[in-house]
């Protein structure tokens, strides 16, 4: 890190007073932008841009040079997800942020750059977590051929094939490592109910604790499948569908922290579980490559799924705008200590570095 970092002469506590009482002025801002129907739409970084942001694309910055603070976005503002709040949330944080910058710099964007010193964000959830797992995980795109013959007794039907891939790959689930999981979809299924299908293709969604143990779900669903297409003579085709994305590497120093400010707020984290949580992908590839939060906050109870009609009504109840209020101000808290003191950014870099040589 450069030299040259230094802070303010505000105490910690007035400048998380000055913090807690720009996102009460922001409230009703912050809630009416969570409610609008945006959708599969990115967020909008207009509010940013009116308050003095530089915006270049998907990023929206504030200030210049070192420390740099990453607020991430999510791609949408799916309600079943949460990214309404989560976006209304990132964008709370960073208008409250900037107005105790004395240094140092801020970005909010969906794809922090490599000068960033830290990345912060959160997902609506089910549990209160200060660290959120998130698996290794990738995607397998299954194919399978078959033949349309003059007659249905000379076809071999693909779609069968896809049906006999799923029910081997069901078997399977049992000898998968602990903490592994797989689930499909049926992306082509034929086009006809007068043909006997030729083709049929399915995605899967692989998860696993870690790297090797993904890469052992790889090998043993590859050959499950092709195996289950040739009982019914067709073909199995099995490729990568993107990439293989890293387990969730969480920091402690900016995690405690961030669990510290939300608590202040009224919200309090249990200790993180084991399984793993729906959550961005991209958040795991981002925590190898610098120090990262990924805590969730729950809106519902873990009856109930991330993902649901459920969970996206609830990001209208009145827990939401809560969860929405606390964790803009727990954000800003964490991102304003961040860039007000040095030794707190190298003590999650020191970690972060600790944690990559012992290979955790």
């Amino acid at each position: 890190m450069p030299a040259g970092y230094f802070g303010g002469m505000e105490s910690d506590e007035d400048r998380h007073d000055r913090t807690d009482h720009e996102i009460e002025l922001l409230a009703e801002r912050l809630w009416a932008l969570s409610r609008e129907p945006a959708g599969d739409q990115a967020p909008d970084l207009g509010p940013l841009a009116a308050a003095g942001f530089e915006v270049t694309g998907r990023t929206a910055r504030y200030g210049t040079g070192r420390p740099c603070v990453a607020l991430l976005l999510p791609p949408d503002q799916l309600p079943e997800f949460g990214h309404n709040l989560l976006a209304a949330s990132i964008v709370g944080a960073a208008l409250a942020t900037v107005r105790t910058l004395e240094s140092g710099s801020i970005a909010v964007t969906d794809r922090p750059a490599d000068e960033i010193d830290a990345v912060l964000t959160f997902q609506p959830g089910v549990h209160t977590w200060a660290a959120a797992p998130l698996a290794a995980r990738t995607e397998l795109r299954v194919t399978v051929h078959g033949n349309s013959g003059p007659a249905p007794e000379d076809s071999t039907d693909a779609v069968a094939g896809l049906i006999q891939v799923f029910t081997a790959i069901a078997a399977l689930r049992a000898r998968l490592p602990a903490g592994a999981s797989v689930q499909g979809i049926v992306t082509h299924g034929g086009e006809s109910t007068d043909v006997v299908p030729d083709f049929a293709e399915a995605r899967f969604g692989l998860r696993a604790p870690d790297a090797e143990a993904l890469g052992r779900v790889v090998t043993e669903l590859t050959a499950a499948a092709e195996g289950a297409a040739m009982a019914t003579g067709t073909k199995a085709n099995v490729e990568r569908f993107g990439p293989i994305h890293a387990r969730f590497q969480d920091n402690p120093v900016l995690s405690g922290h961030f669990a510290r400010h939300l608590a202040a707020c009224g919200i309090h984290a249990s200790p993180s579980g084991t399984a793993a949580i729906p959550g961005r992908a991209e958040v795991g590839d981002l925590s190898v490559r610098m120090p990262t939060i990924h805590p969730s906050v729950a809106l519902l109870d873990p009856a109930r799924a991330v993902g649901s009609r459920a969970f996206a009504e609830a990001t209208g109840s009145p827990r939401a705008r809560t969860v929405l209020l606390a964790t803009a101000s727990a954000l800003a808290r964490t991102a304003s200590d961040l860039l007000a003191h040095p030794a707190l950014v190298r003590q999650a870099w020191d970690n972060f570095a600790d944690r990559a040589r012992r290979g955790r």
